[in-house]
């Protein structure tokens, strides 16, 4: 088997046992564990996996090609990980040759198509997002200030981290660029009082959004747009996005940029919070780009500086975020392992196959892959900038403390 013989000279880790399609074994031994057992369907699939390994174990695994006899696809893709982490000469340079090329495509990102693009994924219905996610429906990156911290305690962790480096007063005036469910900018306008403005293409999280602000009672201070960033105009105290950067497309970063830097107010501050990658400019993963993030690209961060320096704003702080994403992924794929059947009797088994190997492999990524979280803070005058980062901190304890003294307000209320 041509997959066999090519696989062969690579394995380090871990022992794959693989049954092919007319039942004939084939063993490859790095190290005694984990032990996995993979069975391949049909010759075709045989032939795709030599072909374009990386396409085709996606889509063998969906179409029941590819089924697992001993462990799990989040293991097998593990093992695939740390193996090509081992890899080294020839086929590296090859794969980063490909990259180039296929980087190329991921440039250009127009309106048009960045709006279809988003429809793909985002789309989706709120039912199965509402299966996974936590109570406020955060799909971005949480923030664990220690592992015994739940999914919901980590997302509530990160809205109150991205607030602290706002710096927020009353009545500022902030711009949600990629808004999501709401969830972000319905949390500012609540426990911060300012006024937002949230941007979105996607009709589905806009319908969601636009409910949640009239249950929530502030039709006056949050509103939801679909509108693309580079249709807005006016001017902001702050700028936030979050997890909306991966799709903004390569060629259009110093747009983007140069568009945030135009909205903001002479005195403001925005704050990029992106998925990146650690090892400088990589190929976009060609099944999640061809099933889940249509257009998506992690950015490594010397591509994202560089389009930033010419923009007007200047960085004043970067936090890398290596295991949080891994963390939350690891909540949102267990979430959807306990809902199995409702997905399937909902969406079908090849879809759940695609769901589960999209959040199992986009765990890998950030577990062994060297993918990770960056928060960018930029300030249009550095003059302004904090001396220390010990604000953060302060920040969130005092609205902790700010939170504790209302809840006690609220009970002594009660009792009256």
């Amino acid at each position: 088997m041509l997959v066999f013989k090519f696989l062969k000279q690579f394995i380090k880790y871990g022992t794959l046992t693989l049954i092919d399609s007319r039942g004939k074994t084939f063993t490859l031994v790095g190290t005694p564990s984990p032990n996995l057992t993979i069975r391949l369907h049909s010759k075709s699939i045989e032939h795709r996996l030599f072909l374009t390994p990386m396409l085709a174990l996606g889509e063998g695994y969906m179409d029941g090609d590819i089924t697992i006899e001993e462990g799990d696809i989040y293991q097998v893709l593990l093992f695939c990980a740390k193996n090509d982490n081992c890899t080294s000469g020839l086929l590296k340079t090859l794969i980063s040759r490909l990259a180039t090329l296929r980087n190329f495509y991921h440039r250009y990102n127009p309106i048009y198509k960045s709006r279809k693009n988003v429809a793909h994924h985002y789309d989706l219905s709120e039912s199965l997002y509402r299966l996974f996610l936590d109570k406020d429906m955060q799909y971005s990156c949480a923030y664990f200030k220690t592992l015994e911290d739940d999914l919901d305690t980590a997302q509530v962790n990160k809205k109150r981290h991205l607030a602290a480096k706002f710096l927020l007063k009353p009545g500022q005036r902030v711009l949600d660029i990629g808004a999501g469910w709401g969830g972000l900018a319905i949390t500012l306008a609540q426990e911060w009082d300012v006024d937002v403005t949230g941007l979105t293409l996607s009709e589905e999280q806009y319908r969601v959004a636009t409910e949640r602000v009239k249950q929530a009672g502030l039709e006056k201070r949050v509103r939801f747009l679909l509108r693309d960033y580079r249709h807005e105009t006016g001017n902001y105290d702050r700028i936030v996005s979050v997890g909306m950067f991966e799709h903004v497309g390569l060629k259009h970063y110093q747009e983007f940029f140069s568009k945030v830097s135009s909205l903001l107010a002479p005195d403001g501050i925005a704050l990029l919070h992106s998925i990146g990658y650690s090892k400088g400019p990589d190929i976009p993963n060609p099944w999640l780009n061809k099933y889940i993030f249509p257009g998506g690209y992690a950015p490594a961060l010397s591509e994202t500086l560089a389009t930033i320096e010419p923009s007007g704003l200047t960085v004043t702080d970067i936090e890398i975020l290596h295991h949080h994403y891994a963390e939350t992924l690891h909540y949102w794929r267990a979430r959807c392992a306990t809902k199995q059947q409702i997905i399937i009797d909902s969406w079908g088994e090849r879809f759940y196959r695609m769901w589960e190997f999209y959040l199992a492999s986009c765990e890998v990524a950030f577990r062994a892959r060297g993918f990770m979280v960056f928060q960018i803070q930029m300030f249009k005058n550095p003059e302004l900038a904090p001396l220390t980062r010990d604000y953060i901190q302060e920040e969130e304890e005092s609205f902790l403390t700010d939170v504790i003294l209302s809840n006690n307000k609220s009970r002594m209320a009660e009792r009256i």
